[in-house]
């Protein structure tokens, strides 16, 4: 969250809504002026009743977009249809592969020898929605859990305010479960790092 804050994005209004009261994010946010909210989950008897809130307090903003960062509670079907083509998120793997939590942990457990990140958008299946942008880093042989979550941390500052950027040019369509990026005048060797570029 903090990466995409200190980048450089032409937005008209931001806000960060958090579930957690605790969330370091919230006191960044304040510190730079940005409207912040809590939501938090422990107040709701249901996932349903939950969900419904965090809409409604979303959808104050009448939202372009909805970008999830270090956001661990998985969203009901309502909710994700409700934002469909303006919710992304960002996960620690090369999805499809090593879903859900402990990326690293199962990365080294199996032997890969590249590793990296994704920015997708999000569907009700969980960490399978279509990809906007993803970055490899190697594994080495001497890396643990950390010196890789390090490595692959660096890569994710840098391609979610990207994809952020390309939504917000609105360079991203969603065709046939597949994101394609379109190009402009002057692009930068940045795009390498989509997975498909209509030329």
């Amino acid at each position: 969250m903090q990466a995409l804050l200190k980048t450089s994005l032409l937005v008209h209004t931001i806000a960060v809504i958090s579930n957690n009261p605790a969330a370091a994010g919230l006191a960044y946010a304040r510190s730079r002026g940005i409207p912040t909210h809590v939501v938090n989950h422990r107040d709701f008897s249901s996932r349903k009743a939950f969900d419904l809130a965090l809409a409604e307090q979303i959808d104050r903003y009448q939202p372009d977009l909805v970008a999830l960062a270090g956001f661990m509670r998985i969203l009901s079907d309502q909710f994700v249809h409700h934002y469909h083509g303006r919710l992304i998120n960002i996960h620690p793997s090369l999805l499809p592969a090593f879903p859900g939590l402990d990326t690293h942990e199962r990365a080294l457990r199996e032997g890969i020898r590249i590793h990296g990140c994704t920015v997708h958008f999000v569907t009700p299946q969980l960490d399978h929605g279509p990809v906007i942008i993803q970055a490899a880093v190697p594994v080495l042989h001497r890396d643990t859990v950390q010196t890789l979550a390090e490595r692959v941390l660096r890569q994710e500052h840098m391609i979610y305010p990207q994809a952020v950027r390309w939504f917000l040019q609105d360079r991203l369509q969603l065709i046939n479960g597949r994101v394609i990026v379109r190009t402009i005048e002057c692009e930068s060797q940045e795009v390498l790092f989509s997975p498909y570029i209509e030329q």
